[in-house]
């Protein structure tokens, strides 16, 4: 067993009861260990005792293998996780000066079983004592239990998705296999859910480190180790064979369709939501794309105004004949406020179609842990009774009010003065063109545009800097609350950064022609910036400075080849490419009536935005850690703003159009009037939005009785144990 002070000074993070419901359960019913010998974390596995062939006979591989079991693995602790073959899922890579104590300690940390204070991981040393790299896999048992707390569904024996439950685990299919009851992207998540579990329950020194080091109660292990500069890196391990036939079918061929289950069981739930949106949204764009086409190519008033948007001044009319009644502009505003509603209310109903078939319907809603970055004076929890850092709620509150919302107005302040420059700019080289009237200054037209572009994307980088540690600083306990912060903070800055010179052309200079060229500008110009900075710049940097450094052949040792991996830049998230799509969304839904080719721009960009995003993270980056999600969480709320935002804008660029202002004039309507006509049919499209997102159900028929049916066997199971408690 493990050194009495090893036990007393480490914990596992209270999980509950294996059951639908999440009860507590006191650690002792954790797992069983199998003898004495086999509970000592770190103790290296007897071939003869677990494996047969080659390595009963004492011949031991020669290298730590991709699918053999070999030695060296700490042992498991019940008899129904020994396995003949152990996939490394995780490495996780020490500081150069990590003594050997201190990696062994680590390992016997890692390995143990999770009743006595262990993550209940099987750990690798590598090479040897001496290497900096530990390889990690997790046992069965341990991968079921996080599968009931994460909740989880999975196909029950009758076909059917439930919610996974640890004591009724012999009736899911395939439960016996791991490697096909959880995807590997789950599997790999479950190692980071453990190791990040860890916490000490007392003070306790780390072999090998100093004093100054030393863990204090329920201190967060991992970030500990991590902040000690113990544990440099933590990293998934790519599958290479995997990875091949997922490239093939993603992106090296000429399929139009996604593999997304694919996508799923490599790289994950929220991943795979991202492309699933993507695929959607951009093949979503067709109908307004014909229309844009349709109208730019049978309406006067458009050929009219693109012509005075390209040559910089007044253009003659390119026919003499009369526009129709309903021009052109106001079919596209119309259609771009209903489209915004279908497409979202559309995607609600894929989007639980699509956690339902990835088993992510029902994600547990548990009380949750701090976060591994919480920190606070340790004490009770008065909801949960666990001891834990505690945080005031007031504290949090004076942090946000006294230096979040400052910071974030200072660089609001800095978007509206990148505004004025931009305008100063812009009537600089309108008299410039004026008096020169040349082909060099209708050039320079454009400028200001650019350069203001430039200047708003390299003002949203130091923002997410800045909002990361400004979130960092308020000391949110979950992770959730976190997260929810962080983007509403972006979200925020973004939809002002990118709308807030848009809006003021519209709403202040009421200016349709510089619209109209700023919003053409945007378009293309971001489109060719974040194809550079994402894909070409990246693949640039991994081919003539990253690649030469991780060439490696079939005979070298399987720790070289992870250590490889570990090279490759960290994936950056999908932070930027939902802010990407976000704004894509609100210049079709917000503006597209001013330049009717918005949706072609869009579409023409996304097709090739789905393989290049594609390559990018198989081939770039490292493989990253993702958690299980039901949907695309506060992003598809941003998007369902913009979608009742653009009622307002359109109405209100239609106020502007010379069309209408015409129709009002021969109909003898005062600007008053006209105003508050506007305002009714404002109110009338926001109105039908609210019927069609009614019509629209959010889930399928079948997905609503699939939810209806794990919640009411939850509370089924729910009162079946308490009514063997009570017995017992």
């Amino acid at each position: 067993m493990l050194p009495q002070e090893f036990g007393k000074g480490l914990t596992r993070d209270w999980r509950p009861e294996p059951s639908h419901h999440h009860l507590p359960r006191p650690l002792s019913l954790t797992m069983n260990t199998a003898g004495d010998e086999e509970g000592v974390p770190g103790g290296r596995a007897e071939p003869a005792q677990q494996l047969g062939g080659e390595a009963a006979g004492g011949k031991a591989p020669s290298k730590l293998s991709a699918h053999s079991f070999t030695p060296g693995w700490t042992k498991v602790s019940c008899t129904c996780c020994v396995s003949e073959r152990v996939e490394p899922l995780v490495v996780v890579k020490l500081g150069q000066k990590v003594i050997p104590e201190t990696k062994r300690w680590l390992i016997k940390l890692i390995g143990a079983p999770q009743k006595d204070g262990g993550a209940g991981l099987l750990a690798h040393p590598g090479e040897d004592a001496t290497g900096n790299i530990i390889v990690l896999s997790a046992p069965r048992c341990t991968l079921l239990r996080a599968t009931e707390e994460l909740g989880l569904c999975k196909i029950y024996r009758n076909g059917d998705m439930e919610a996974f439950a640890y004591d009724d685990r012999k009736h899911f299919r395939d439960s016996e296999n791991m490697e096909v009851f959880l995807t590997s992207a789950e599997r790999q998540y479950i190692i980071k859910y453990e190791l990040d579990g860890l916490r000490a329950q007392k003070d306790l020194r780390i072999p090998g480190l100093l004093d100054s080091c030393t863990l204090q109660k329920r201190d967060s292990i991992w970030q500990k180790l991590r902040a000690a500069g113990v544990v440099v890196d933590t990293f998934p391990l790519h599958n290479p064979g995997k990875l091949k036939d997922l490239s093939e079918a993603w992106y090296c061929g000429n399929q139009l369709a996604q593999p997304l289950d694919k996508v799923n069981e490599y790289f994950g739930s929220s991943v795979a939501f991202y492309f699933s949106f993507l695929d959607f949204y951009t093949w979503s764009l067709l109908p307004p794309a014909i229309l844009g086409l349709f109208i730019a190519y049978f309406s006067i008033e458009v050929q009219r105004e693109m012509l005075q948007s390209v040559s910089g001044s007044q253009a003659e009319e390119v026919q003499n004949e009369p526009e129709p009644l309903i021009s052109g502009h106001m079919l596209q505003a119309v259609f771009s406020m209903l489209w915004s509603t279908v497409v979202m209310e559309l995607w609600k109903r894929r989007s639980s179609s699509l956690s339902y078939r990835w088993g992510t319907l029902n994600l547990a809603e548990r009380f949750a842990e701090p976060r591994p970055g919480f920190h606070g004076d340790l004490g009770v929890n008065p909801v949960t009774g666990r001891m834990e850092p505690l945080f005031p709620e007031w504290k949090r509150d004076l942090r946000m009010a006294l230096v979040s919302v400052p910071a974030v107005g200072l660089f609001l302040g800095l978007v509206v003065l990148g505004m004025m420059c931009f305008y100063r700019a812009e009537a600089g080289v309108k008299q410039l063109h004026k008096d020169w009237n040349s082909m060099v200054s209708q050039t320079l037209l454009y400028v200001p545009s650019v350069l203001h572009i430039v200047y708003t994307n390299m003002l949203a980088t130091a923002y997410r800097t800045l909002a990361q540690a400004l979130t960092e600083y308020e000391n949110h306990r979950e992770e959730s609350a976190y997260d929810n912060h962080l983007t509403g903070k972006i979200l925020v800055f973004t939809f002002f950064n990118n709308f807030a010179v848009l809006f003021h052309i519209a709403f202040f200079k009421q200016d349709v022609p510089l619209l109209r060229k700023r919003l053409a500008s945007l378009l293309i110009i971001s489109q060719v910036v974040n194809q550079v900075t994402e894909v070409v710049i990246p693949f640039l940097v991994d081919r003539f400075i990253s690649a030469p450094h991780r060439t490696e052949s079939e005979d070298d040792p399987e720790e070289d080849k992870f250590r490889n991996q570990g090279t490759l830049p960290l994936f950056p998230g999908l932070f930027a490419e939902y802010i990407e799509l976000l704004v894509q969304f609100g210049y079709l839904s917000l503006f597209s009536c001013v330049f009717p080719l918005t949706a072609v721009l869009l579409l023409l960009n996304n097709l090739t935005e789905i393989r290049s995003d594609a390559y990018k993270i198989c081939k770039l980056f490292r493989k990253p850690f993702t958690p299980p999600v039901a949907g695309l969480g506060v992003w598809q709320l941003a998007f369902e703003v913009l979608s009742f935002v653009s009622v307002v804008s359109n109405c209100w660029l239609l106020l502007l159009s010379p069309h209408l202002q015409g129709l009002s004039q021969e109909a003898g309507l005062s600007d008053s009037n006209l105003l508050m006509g506007a305002v009714i049919v404002e109110h009338v499209l926001i109105l039908v939005k609210v019927i069609m997102a009614a019509l629209i159900p959010d889930e399928p028929d079948w997905i609503r009785k699939k939810r209806e049916h794990i919640e009411y066997t939850s509370m089924q199971a729910l009162r079946q144990q308490k009514l063997n408690v009570q017995e017992s």
